[in-house]
């Protein structure tokens, strides 16, 4: 039945995009520090096209984050080739040069490994992005999160993959030197579910988001994904709320058309949880807009 009724909000969700559009006057006061580019290998068209995109909605700032390259394996699904790194780079800063009508920032989306994140900070080292945001894809070597292995959940018992993705999350906060944590509650993605007081699992990770001063990110990609929900959860984000945890906005947009989507959903939440304002970076400084 939860599954039906996902697979119902999906689509309603697909049906009404287009007449729930926010105006421009709302997205200028908004920010899309989530978007990927090509070289991921699971996304299309160039950044310029994503920038136009954000134009035309009215956006004034995006993000770019792609994927930082998995320095213990390849897969070119995945993320970009080590040897891409200075070109992704060199794409986002011509991007920056070429465009005068909206404020572009250069991010990287980083996974946390316990025991390999200063190879891989070292590995990012020579270059100088204006946030990192942090990411749990994996528990213990398992890619849980990858769309092409949902087949993998089988067999798994939720009341054990939630918690430990949960314990790697706060590991992740507390030790991957990340400015902001995305899409939080990534491991509901799929649809699993856990019989476990989930609200604890929020209330510790909210706890060590403020303890380390690290923002949280609002991603609606969750609504595209077979739990149509945005990440994080609502209960999740007023923990995070009444702690004054930042927060920041991204659509995880794998497509020019993906940019500052289910936004109106996303302010919606945000405004449910009590946060007036939004965190955006330059040059790893954090600075709050009301919103």
């Amino acid at each position: 039945m939860r599954a039906l009724r996902r697979r119902l909000r999906k689509r309603f969700l697909r049906w009404t995009r287009g007449a729930r559009s926010l105006g421009r006057d709302e997205y200028s006061r908004l920010a899309d520090y989530h978007l990927h580019t090509r070289l991921c290998g699971h996304a299309v068209g160039e950044p310029e096209d994503y920038v136009r995109q954000a134009v035309a909605l009215g956006l004034s700032e995006v993000g770019f984050s792609d994927h930082m390259p998995l320095l213990h394996t390849r897969d070119e699904r995945l993320t970009m080739a080590p040897d891409d790194l200075p070109k992704y780079v060199e794409m986002i800063r011509d991007v920056q040069e070429s465009t005068d009508e909206i404020t572009v920032r250069l991010g990287i989306e980083m996974d946390y490994f316990p025991g390999r994140m200063d190879e891989i900070w070292d590995a990012a080292g020579p270059h100088r992005f204006d946030y990192v945001l942090g990411s749990v894809h994996y528990i213990d070597d398992w890619g849980f999160s990858d769309s092409r292995t949902v087949s993998t959940y089988k067999g798994r018992d939720p009341d054990e993959i939630y918690p430990r993705y949960f314990e790697l999350f706060c590991e992740a906060v507390t030790e991957g030197g990340f400015d902001v944590m995305a899409h939080p509650d990534l491991i509901k993605k799929h649809g699993a579910e856990t019989s476990l007081a989930i609200g604890d699992m929020y209330e510790a990770a909210a706890d060590a988001l403020a303890s380390a001063d690290v923002a949280v990110e609002v991603n609606t990609s969750g609504l595209r994904k077979a739990v149509a929900e945005i990440y994080p959860s609502l209960p999740f984000l007023r923990a995070c709320s009444r702690r004054g945890v930042a927060v920041a906005l991204g659509s995880d947009a794998h497509s020019p058309m993906e940019v500052g989507m289910d936004f109106d959903l996303a302010l919606r939440s945000l405004k449910q949880a009590g946060v007036g304002e939004i965190a955006t970076f330059n040059g790893r400084r954090r600075e709050m807009r009301a919103i």
